[in-house]
């Protein structure tokens, strides 16, 4: 075997000869079985769900069925059933939740819900099933969106193979519409492959003129890799268009053991944000998205979002924010030492931490010095200019992070669009807000806005029904249209995630 490591996969194995005495499940008769032969025809194929074909022996099968024809072939039978057995457990696992645990990479969800009875999976189904492709497809993650990223990748490693590889050539300054770049055909060829232009759209070998077509189709280009969308040959899109179509299904490949980590039943249609798609989306009971908005989630150089799931409980409306101690510490505390005033400017106020208003005008030297020694604490008073804006949806979880509105909704214009501390602000709070309460009696979005826009402060509604939030990471999206997005592995995860599954089984 390729990794003859299987001791995480004893008890299993013994759970799985055990029922039939230790008898040959896979080979009958010097053959492999029919269920035998079909399990090695999706080992060869595991590149289409993103698998690593080897890591399944796919290279060693034939040798294998061969030796079974031996005239003494008892240990070729159990070498062969073993193995068989082994690499049949690996694949079913990996496509119900992946292969490396996302604890391992200091992310907040597990898998351990997902575990189930492996054995008894293939004693009891596989070994009989008569459509297998049908049997396995029912253990993978529900979610539409990961069959079309299945389907992306698929078209993707066919584009890999066909891609000439060659670098658009360097530019000086940005190329504008309708100037000349000595790049037009290798551009037209690169947009044609990958669908972003027009397959009847043909250019000569000489071609040099930034024309109209080739704008329009830079622009879809560009939206689907998270760029201004301003039809402008610059840098980045350049080297955008230069990222290797191999990379791509990388990238893909990725996505899908992420989309794995996901719990196969909910107790409510969730909730999802993907970190470096900027997205968040809400699912319906089929697991398809009934809307979608733009997200602000951490910088990514400080204050990132954590990956985890949590279930949101309850909302607050027209809430009071209060200033985690490091941004006190490292933001506002430089601020005040400057201007005494400056907390009654922004409608902050100084409070015990047990929610008592110790002072809300200047900052004398006494709460200044208890500021520092973290005696008190700062929150904002509730109004348009609260930094949590309107709303906020609480999802209680270790790292307080939560969903808000907030009232620099300029920043939801941008491309790209990590800016917060680390809890996402969401572009439309009251939509979200009554999708949220929507189990609640009498919570319509009119109600919901009045509540934001003239309410009492600081109310608490409980969820009749929680809602399961998500928050994941995936740099691939595939939308029902066809687009395929690639996005900005803003956080650096990829490569570590990438390292990981290099290792090999077993994962940890």
């Amino acid at each position: 075997m390729r990794w003859p490591n299987f001791a995480d996969d004893r008890n299993e194995l013994q759970k799985f000869y055990e029922p039939a005495g230790f008898a040959p499940a896979w080979v009958a008769a010097s053959q492999p079985t029919p269920a035998a032969l079909s399990l090695i025809r999706l080992f060869r194929s595991a590149e289409a769900k993103g698998l690593n074909p080897e890591d399944y022996d796919a290279a060693l099968w034939d040798d294998r069925i061969q030796a079974l024809k031996a005239p003494s072939s008892e240990l070729a039978v159990a070498s062969f059933d073993v193995a068989l057995t082994v690499c049949a457990m690996r694949y079913v696992s990996a496509l119900r939740s992946g292969r490396v645990n996302p604890h391992s990479l200091r992310h907040g969800l597990g898998v351990e819900g997902k575990e189930f009875d492996l054995a008894g999976f293939l004693r009891g189904q596989v070994i009989s099933s008569s459509n297998l492709n049908a049997t396995l497809d029912a253990i993978e993650p529900p979610f539409a969106a990961y069959r079309r990223t299945e389907q992306a990748l698929v078209r993707y490693i066919e584009l890999a193979r066909l891609d000439d590889r060659e670098k658009l050539p360097a530019i000086k300054k940005t190329i504008e519409p309708g100037q000349l770049y000595n790049g037009v055909p290798r551009l037209a060829r690169r947009l044609q492959l990958v669908g972003d232009l027009p397959q009847d759209a043909s250019y000569a070998p000489d071609a040099q003129v930034y024309d109209d077509a080739l704008v329009n189709a830079v622009k879809h280009f560009q939206r689907r890799h998270g760029l201004d969308e301003d039809g402008r040959l610059g840098a980045a899109t350049i080297r955008q268009l230069n990222v290797p179509l191999q990379d791509r299904v990388r990238q893909l490949q990725l996505t899908l053991e992420r989309w794995r980590w996901l719990p196969a039943e909910f107790s409510a249609p969730p909730v999802i944000v993907n970190i470096p798609d900027f997205q968040l989306r809400a699912l319906d009971q089929n697991n398809n998205v009934v809307f979608r908005m733009r997200v602000v989630v951490g910088r990514a150089m400080r204050t990132q979002t954590p990956v985890f799931s949590a279930e949101m409980t309850h909302i607050i409306l027209r809430p009071y924010w209060n200033v985690p101690r490091s941004i006190l510490r490292n933001e506002l505390l430089p601020l005040i030492a400057r201007d005494r005033g400056y907390l009654a400017s922004k409608n902050y106020e100084v409070t015990t931490y047990d929610g008592r208003v110790v002072a809300t005008g200047q900052t004398s030297d006494d709460v200044f010095a208890q500021l520092r020694a973290g005696k008190l604490m700062v929150r904002q008073r509730p109004g348009p200019t609260n930094a949590l804006g309107l709303v906020k949806l609480v999802f209680p979880n270790e790292n307080d992070v939560y969903l808000h509105d907030t009232p620099s909704v300029r920043l939801f214009a941008r491309s790209r669009r990590d800016f917060s501390h680390g809890c996402i602000r969401v572009e439309k709070p009251a939509e979200l807000a009554a999708w949220a309460l929507r189990n609640n009696p009498g919570w319509t979005l009119e109600r919901v806005r009045q509540a934001m826009q003239s309410g009492q402060d600081d109310v608490t509604v409980n969820l009749v029904k929680r809602v399961p939030v998500f928050i994941v990471y995936a740099t691939a999206f595939a939308y029902d249209n066809g687009d395929v997005y690639f996005l900005n592995d803003i956080y650096g995860f990829d490569p570590r995630l990438a390292a990981e599954l290099a290792r090999g089984y077993p994962y940890p």
